[in-house]
């Protein structure tokens, strides 16, 4: 039996569907037919873009600064676990030196 690989569709692809769906000229049912989908994932795109709509119109130094604070904690949990390994290494060696 041939495994099948999930279909990848690009952000501009699903921004005009999405779109399409908020429109309202046309069913769920009717935009999901026309371009291949099942209704639930023309929902789920609509859903997305609805909710994340406002980020459009926020000032770049708000989306920057939210971007900022999610990058500045993984690199401290990163520094975090390459200090607690740091010291790991320097109690091993401490004999040899």
């Amino acid at each position: 039996m041939e495994k099948r690989s999930r279909k990848k569709f690009s952000s501009s692809f699903k921004s005009k569907v999405a779109l399409e769906a908020v429109k309202g000229l046309k069913t769920i049912n009717e935009i999901a037919s026309e371009y291949g989908l099942q209704p639930s994932q023309v929902s789920e795109w609509k859903r997305v873009l609805i909710e994340n709509m406002a980020e459009l119109f926020e000032k770049k130094s708000q989306s920057m600064e939210k971007n900022f604070e999610k990058e500045k904690e993984e690199l401290l949990k990163i520094i975090g676990s390459l200090k607690v390994d740091n010291d790991f290494y320097k109690k091993k060696l401490k004999p040899y030196l």
